[in-house]
Formats: structure tokens, sequence, C-alpha cells
């Protein structure tokens, strides 16, 4: 799995993105514990991705927005696309067990969504919507739930590591358990996070949803929501890290992805139904963002083994 940064704005730490490569998962696991990065600092971020970080045992601090949690024994952190990470020094990790989960609405098939604040009626996802707005949900895993959890994860992080047959399918199954429990979890304040919701920004995702296989520029969804264009801008970068036309075009890539994948579609009919109704705009658009051409990400994704060649 790559991990795509993008530098700081003015009023926005720096962005990270998971691309997946051809035919892999777009999930990854990753262990929390004392002596991980303990040189130096981790820098204040945010990622428009949701992630999970469960922690086993008590100590240490996780920072998110402008809160320091001192860490205990079964606290987990529910992460949602924008949510701001803060930095991370290797004197807040002592005494830190626990695993963390990133992945990205691919993994759970072609019927989500592909913009999260257009989650909001998905049961797995919705505790993930909030439009980086309240910073990350701390939620308390009972107690004599608490070792199925670690469980669970290594179970998940197994599959991904040792890729034998059918792993997709059982990574698959680990992380749906995984966030049928977040959702359990969470069932208490999910009646809080709808009012939390920003809801110029869910009204702008629902228009990209809406309009994305069609010609959508940043006016349009502008005149959509009954906003000037400029306001639209700020509010959507100050919330997210990102403009309007990039998440358009991530709604369109992420469909793209699905239809090179699963179908036999022409590259240039595949660029038409996500909006591009130019065959070599959309070639150069998909290649800008995964490093090689639609006609490649096919062939990779068919052979996970073939070479990655670069596109020009």
């Amino acid at each position: 799995m790559r991990t795509v940064r993008r530098p700081p704005a003015r009023d926005r730490p720096a962005t990270y993105s998971m691309l997946p490569a051809p035919g892999e998962l777009p999930v990854s696991t990753w262990r929390l514990e004392h002596g991980w990065q303990t040189s130096g600092s981790f820098e204040e971020h945010a990622h428009d991705f949701p992630a999970l970080a469960y922690f086993q045992t008590t100590g240490g601090l996780l920072r998110t927005g402008r809160r320091a949690w001192p860490i205990e024994a079964g606290d987990l952190f529910v992460m949602a696309p924008g949510d701001v990470m803060g930095s991370i020094d290797a004197a807040d990790l002592a005494g830190v067990d626990g695993w963390g989960v990133s992945f990205t609405a691919d993994a759970l098939g072609p019927d989500v969504p592909g913009a999260h604040l257009a989650w909001r009626t998905h049961p797995l996802l919705f505790p993930f919507v909030r439009g980086g707005a309240i910073g990350a949900l701390r939620l308390r895993v009972p107690e004599p739930d608490r070792t199925e959890w670690p469980t669970r994860i290594h179970a998940l992080h197994d599959e991904l590591a040792q890729r034998q047959d059918g792993y997709r399918e059982a990574a698959l199954a680990h992380l749906v358990l995984l966030l049928v429990g977040v959702s359990r979890l969470a069932g208490d304040v999910v009646g809080d996070l709808r009012e939390n919701s920003e809801p110029l920004l869910a009204e702008v995702f629902d228009v990209i949803e809406r309009r994305y296989p069609q010609p959508l520029s940043l006016r349009d969804v502008a005149a959509e929501v009954n906003i000037s264009p400029g306001h639209l801008t700020s509010t959507v970068r100050g919330q997210t890290g990102r403009t309007v036309q990039q998440w358009i075009t991530e709604r369109r890539m992420v469909q793209a992805r699905r239809l090179l994948a699963a179908t036999e579609l022409p590259i240039g009919e595949v660029g038409r139904r996500v909006g591009f109704p130019d065959a070599g705009y959309f070639a150069r658009t998909f290649g800008r963002t995964h490093d090689m051409s639609p006609a490649q990400w096919r062939r990779a994704g068919a052979d996970p083994t073939a070479s990655r060649t670069p596109a020009r």
C-alpha cells in the first residue's frame, strides 16, 4: 500500500492519502507500541481515509486536534477523513501497546459511495462521517471484550501479510467484523454525530456523488449549494485539505479503478462513464494519480506480479 503525502497549506497540515496498487486490497495494519518511531517525531497531519487505533494497555498519549488523550486499556479511536492528528513524539509512546488499521471505501465493495460524507446511510461507515469537525471519536471497549480486538486485528494483519489463496475474502471478512464492532460501540453516540456533520460539506459531497459521471466543475457545485465559488473553495479546503475539484477527481478515480478491475469495458468507455468524455484527458489524469496508465493498471490487477511501468 502506497501512502502519498500532500504538503501543508496555510490553513491545513500535511495530508496523507492511501493509494492501492493494482489488485491490492486497500487495507493496512500496523503495530502501535513502545519503540515505534523512537527517534524524532511524527508531524501534525490529516488523512483522507478512515482509520482505527486500538490500545491494549494503559500508558502514553494520543494527540488529536487540540486534545492530548491519556491512553487507557480498551481505548478505541475512530479517525474520520479530515481529522487532524497532533504531532507524535517518542515520549508520547512510552508504554503504548496497540494496533492501527486503515482502509479505503474501495475495500467494502462497488456499492459503497466514494465520497466520505455520502457514507451517512452506510451502517459500517457512519461512525467515520464527521467532516473533520469534531476530531477523533474515542470509544471504550468493554473489559470482557478486550482480548478479542487484538486477536481480530492480528488475524487481519496475517492475511494481508501472507496473501495465501483467498486472502482478499478472508481479510475483508475480518475488516467487516471489526467495523461491525465499531458500529455497535458507537451506537450511543451516532445520534450526536448526525448533528455534528458539517451540513454544507454534506451537500457538496451529495452533489459530487450524484453528478460525478457528468461534466462537473466548481461553479456547478457552488450553484447547486447556492454559495459563491470562492466561499465554497475556502470552506471545503479548510475542512478537508482538498479543493472541490480534487474531490471530484478522487470520486471519479475510485469508480474508474472499480470499472477497470471488474469489467472489460474499453478504456475510453471507462473514462466516459466516470465523467471524462476525452479519453486522452482521462488517461493523463489517471496516470498522474496512479503513476501508470489505465491499461497498465488493468493488466497489473489481472496479474499482481506484473512489473509496474510508470505512466509517461
